[in-house]
């Protein structure tokens, strides 16, 4: 088993074992207490659901506009039609097309952050599934990125929409902004992210839904918060 770091051992010192925290104490941790590192962290949110994602009626996905976005630009591509590609570079796409674009990804192209779609083209993109699918960029009408508003879509990702999707073991991971961001901001983030994932809870999940939450540095260890 590799050995933690002597800052990682030090930053865990600083939690309580066996405390959930208030998320203003949580994000306070993480500016003001953990020993840095020498880039700019990402603070994430680990929530872990009570679904059973093997059952399609229970698996939770989607994205969300984060109200101070992640601290990042994102790159964004666009399936389309020949008569829409300029529109989508106008909105802010590094590059949009439709069979030209997924002969790119075919061979290899994948500097870009999400993928969005025109649905007149999905029969192209559909044939990038086993390419995009576990890169997570695959586009997808319930994340919203299989729409005709190319416009609106583009200019949301850039700015910092995220999609999430619960893995194997009903946990979702997401970023939330940066650790150099002003408190405020964190919360915020933090805050419209888990409102959100409790907003779409599938009718299907009985029991608790929410079992834990914690928020951490791309280098940190995880602090859990209490569950309101």
């Amino acid at each position: 088993m590799a050995k933690h770091s002597k800052r990682h051992r030090s930053n865990i010192d600083r939690i309580e074992k066996q405390r959930r925290f208030p998320l203003e104490q949580a994000i306070d941790l993480i500016k003001n207490s953990y020993k840095p590192v020498k880039f700019d962290e990402t603070v994430e949110i680990a929530i872990q659901l009570g679904v059973d994602v093997k059952k399609s009626d229970q698996m939770v996905r989607g994205a969300v506009s984060l109200p101070r976005g992640i601290g990042k630009e994102l790159r964004v591509v666009v399936f389309c039609k020949e008569d829409r590609v300029q529109e989508a570079l106008d909105a802010g796409a590094v590059e949009a097309g439709a069979q030209e674009l997924a002969k790119k990804v075919q061979d290899g192209y994948m500097d870009f952050d999400v993928a969005i779609a025109t649905p007149d083209v999905m029969s192209v993109v559909g044939k990038l599934g086993k390419i995009l699918g576990p890169q997570g960029k695959m586009p997808s009408p319930k994340s919203g990125t299989v729409t005709q508003d190319i416009k609106s879509a583009v200019k949301e990702y850039k700015a910092g929409k995220i999609e999430f999707r619960a893995d194997a073991g009903g946990n979702v991971h997401a970023p939330m902004g940066k650790r150099s961001f002003e408190k405020e901001a964190l919360v915020e983030n933090i805050q419209t992210f888990i409102s959100y994932i409790k907003s779409i809870k599938p009718p299907a999940a009985r029991g608790q839904y929410i079992m834990n939450i914690a928020v951490s540095t791309s280098m940190g260890p995880g602090i859990p918060l209490e569950l309101v």
